[in-house]
């Protein structure tokens, strides 16, 4: 079984989709630390290193299928937001890009006749619904919550219980 030179090429673009998406939410995560909320910022965290695991589960599949890794530059993230809200909108359009970017690999899997990596991909087909309902939560609480931003602490607080 091997990959095809497009689908090869498509997920290492999607390793550094998915570092880069690590970067943003750790940028996220300095902004709401620098502005004293910690849960917010331990959320974002997580999500650093959730994003990273993505990336890392892509990497290890090229790798056991053949394929070769090619990493490449990761541009540097957005790091300053108008406020709370804006930095959640801007992680939320981000999981509806990566969205997108899994539905156009997936779409390449099954024009390539590729079983294996059409398998492969479906975790992360269910891992994004995942991920754009949780950002899409946090966005309604934080609209929610306005100006009140330790009553959106508290309701991150047991998110991460």
């Amino acid at each position: 079984m091997a990959l095809s030179k497009a689908m090869n090429a498509k997920l290492n673009e999607q390793i550094t989709n998915e570092f880069y998406a690590s970067q943003l939410y750790l940028a996220i995560a300095c902004m709401f630390d620098d502005l004293s909320l910690k849960m917010l910022a331990k959320l974002y965290r997580k999500q650093t290193e959730e994003e990273r695991e993505h990336a890392l589960k892509i990497l290890d599949y090229i790798l056991s299928v053949g394929g070769k890794v090619k990493l490449q530059a990761i541009a540097e993230p957005t790091a300053k937001f108008a406020n709370v809200q804006a930095a959640i909108g801007a992680a939320l359009e981000h999981e509806l890009k990566v969205t997108d970017q899994i539905h156009a690999l997936v779409a390449l899997a099954e024009k390539d006749k590729d079983y294996a990596t059409q398998s492969f991909l479906r975790w992360f087909v269910d891992e994004q619904v995942e991920e754009v309902e949780s950002q899409r939560y946090l966005l309604d609480v934080a609209k929610m919550a306005g100006d009140r931003l330790l009553q959106l602490e508290a309701a991150v607080s047991h998110l991460l219980k």
